[in-house]
């Protein structure tokens, strides 16, 4: 049965300061002012709680400093608020620094899962309680000979970083099967737009070309990737949380495949447009540097069960979701720049140390 919306007051969102976290954060405060969110970010290097700073005083918002490997405080959290759902998306997900630390990807995204499993569990008690857990199509491995990943195409991760994350996902699914605990997990390809930390492609080399610097493109650049606009990922999080079936898992794609090489080349034509520049200027600064070990050659998601069982679609083509992507940065330079000398991290102690 769908997650009666009625039911739901006390709202976890784990990562909720991070670049998909932040957007469902502030979508579930504005949207949904009769929930009371709780916001549990450690506040990596890539937790960023500038990205809610116009939602962080509303009443129905509060944040937790707080790591999801420390079981203790996550069982006091539970305990103490009792929560109604949880919508986990906290994790470490950048395919290279797994590959230079798989531990820390194992810590955060198997340990601390199961953390938030076990004190789920534990505070189990109501009838309408659920545990949303948000995946990614990289467990899926690679698409190398065409087709498309659906819910039921087997795992084969091939990162430390997706092996990981399709360990959680199947803790997920053996804490619904072995504890009846109410589960439902979402797979989904790569997101982008604003506010994305500048260590994934898109926002590296918006920064790189406003900075004149070479643009690092993996062996030939030819690796697919389905893009999703991240607005259009929030809002079929906020679809699926409310109107998703318990113990099903959802893929959610752009259906937006583009090859690393071709998207680099679109965003330099963006960005000479819009810097004014003469066209072919920004795709001088392409550089090809030696393949990511073990790199997938291609992912591509059929989103087809969430758009016919729940109606949600992407509203937001690749093209245009570009070209917002790049006014935002463009207008927020600021904000790249204090993430890129790291003063951006002194945000909490200015805004709750008098708390």
């Amino acid at each position: 049965m769908p997650y009666a919306q009625s039911f739901m007051k006390k709202i976890l969102i784990t990562g909720g300061a991070g670049f998909i976290g932040s957007h469902v954060v502030r979508l579930f405060v504005n949207q949904y002012t009769d929930y009371h969110i709780y916001n549990l970010d450690c506040l990596t290097y890539a937790g960023n709680l500038s990205n809610l700073s116009d939602v962080d005083q509303a009443p129905n918002y509060t944040f937790i400093k707080g790591d999801i490997t420390d079981a203790v405080l996550v069982d006091k959290l539970f305990e103490t608020h009792q929560f109604d759902g949880v919508i986990h998306l906290a994790a470490e997900s950048h395919v290279d620094r797994s590959i230079q630390n798989p531990l820390a990807f194992v810590q955060t995204n198997v340990i601390g899962t199961v953390n938030l499993l076990n004190a789920f569990r534990k505070n189990f008690k109501k009838p309408h309680q659920l545990f949303y857990h948000i995946s990614t199509d990289e467990v899926y491995g690679s698409l190398d000979e065409g087709g498309f990943f659906v819910e039921t195409t087997p795992y084969d991760p091939q990162s430390p970083y997706s092996a990981s994350k399709a360990s959680s996902d199947h803790f997920v699914r053996a804490y619904h099967n072995t504890y009846k605990i109410p589960v439902i997990i979402s797979n989904c390809s790569n997101n982008y737009g604003p506010n994305q930390f500048p260590e994934k492609l898109i926002p590296l080399c918006i920064s790189n070309i406003r900075q004149g610097k070479p643009l690092p493109i993996y062996g030939k650049g030819e690796n697919v990737r389905d893009w999703l606009y991240v607005v259009d990922h929030a809002r079929a999080i906020n679809t699926i949380f409310h109107q998703g079936n318990v113990g099903e898992t959802y893929n959610i794609g752009g259906l937006n495949e583009w090859q690393n090489i071709d998207l680099v080349r679109l965003l330099c034509k963006v960005m000479d447009e819009k810097l004014g520049q003469a066209a072919g200027t920004s795709e001088k600064l392409i550089t090809y540097v030696t393949d990511r070990a073990g790199h997938d050659l291609r992912y591509a998601i059929d989103a087809t069960k969430l758009t016919t069982t729940l109606g949600w679609k992407p509203t937001v083509t690749f093209e245009e979701g570009l070209s917002k992507t790049v006014d935002w940065y463009l207008a927020n330079e600021l904000w790249l720049n204090q993430i890129l000398s790291g003063e951006y991290q002194n945000y909490y102690a200015q805004q709750y140390q008098n708390r």
